[in-house]
């Protein structure tokens, strides 16, 4: 006695359904995979090539209406920009906050800035550089 198999023949009846929609989800993964890459590196680049001026806050020392920052800059010859700084009191709150601009031909700017504030301030905190 012969048992019927559950099968199909092959090649009979085509690729069943399941496989064609792998194929389409395997294909649009690898689309959005590349433009998810292509994001990344769009905006990895603007990050790293593009930024024109870094800074970082070595310092700071700070009294009841004040805080003295000592700020060094990084900036590409002939860019002229602004960095940003904030302090906040002891409970978190904004006690002040003050762009410093910087000009010139020199690439590395060393500096002690006074950013007043309006009570005590515990820290001295870089926002962030920019051109212009």
């Amino acid at each position: 006695m012969s048992t019927a198999s559950a099968r199909l023949p092959e090649g009979r009846y085509g690729r069943s359904s399941d496989e064609r929609a792998d194929r389409r989800l395997k294909i649009a993964g690898v689309v959005l995979g590349g433009v998810l890459l292509a994001v990344v590196g769009f905006f990895a680049y603007h990050y790293v090539a593009q930024n024109e001026i870094s800074g970082q806050v070595i310092a700071f020392q700070a009294s009841d209406d004040a805080v003295k920052v000592h700020l060094e800059v990084h900036k590409d010859s002939g860019v002229d920009g602004y960095c940003t700084l904030r302090s906040q009191s002891a409970d978190g709150a904004e006690v002040g906050r003050a762009d410093f601009r910087f000009t010139g031909s020199a690439t590395r700017i060393d500096k002690v800035v006074t950013l007043r504030t309006t009570a005590r301030g515990t820290t001295a905190e870089l926002l962030g550089c920019h051109t212009g």
